[in-house]
């Protein structure tokens, strides 16, 4: 390496920065598994993916704390999966949903409840909010929560793109991540081949992204097979509390 490399890679390294070089060195991925709690089959093939998956868990579900308990057992991080409220408001009748009215006691009470409802969390993600993520003053509150318990993260689905949950987070001192792509908006096969491959492609480019999957069997079928190839590969899967807490740059949503 000349002496003008050498140079110029300690200043990219003062200044916090990534080089090229160095994210396509060492690729990582997280993939989230939204939305668990309800169905108990579909859950439980979830939990048994090959590789560090994290585990989203809606509160107060027939079937949550028992999967957040397998998952536990099995290895995996867990994450609160907190209902927020959307601008079309459909979830505003969700267990555990967290909405615009509610005053700042009623706020913890139901984030409280939500986390003793789903052991073993280590995180919280938001489950739709279109809404609620775009208020300072409630991301606010939920940072409020999360400081509260040591050690826990947030990590932010990114459902609509005036979010200030990552912002707040920051100010807060808060731990946190956003998604990056969601692999089954579409579930047919070739599109969630076509996300799983900017999943990858993201990660090159940037170090690392965050996708989010759900508990479909057209999406654990891919996974259960594209996770054993990727093994053989230079991407590396992490747990999603990896890649929040790296100092890796936030991956952009388009390439």
């Amino acid at each position: 390496m000349s002496a003008s490399r050498s140079f110029l890679l300690v200043i990219v390294a003062s200044l916090g920065l990534t080089s090229a070089t160095h994210a396509q060195a060492e690729p990582s991925i997280s993939i989230i598994i939204d939305d668990l709690g309800y169905q108990f089959e579909l859950g439980v093939r979830a939990i048994n993916l090959p590789g560090p998956v994290s585990f989203a868990i809606l509160p107060a579900t027939p079937n949550g704390t028992h999967l957040a308990r397998a998952a536990h057992g099995r290895g995996k991080e867990v994450l609160l999966h907190l209902p927020f409220e959307s601008v079309d408001r459909e979830n505003v009748d969700e267990p555990g949903a967290i909405t615009l009215d509610m005053s700042r006691e009623m706020f913890h009470e139901t984030f409280a409840a939500g986390l003793a409802s789903v052991p073993y969390a280590i995180g919280v993600s938001n489950h739709r909010g279109s809404l609620l993520t775009r208020h300072p003053g409630h991301m606010a509150w939920l940072m409020e929560e999360i400081a509260a318990r040591e050690g826990m993260f947030f990590v932010d689905s990114y459902t609509t793109h005036e979010s200030v949950a990552i912002q707040m987070a920051a100010e807060s001192g808060i731990a946190a991540t956003r998604r990056n792509v969601f692999l089954d908006n579409d579930r047919t096969p070739g599109a969630i081949s076509r996300e799983f491959d900017r999943l990858v492609a993201l990660a090159r480019r940037h170090g690392k992204a965050v996708a989010i999957g759900h508990p479909y069997p057209e999406t654990l079928e891919f996974l259960e097979t594209k996770l054993v190839e990727l093994q053989d590969s230079d991407i590396k899967l992490i747990p999603v509390s990896q890649a929040v807490n790296s100092t890796e740059p936030v991956a952009t949503d388009k390439l």
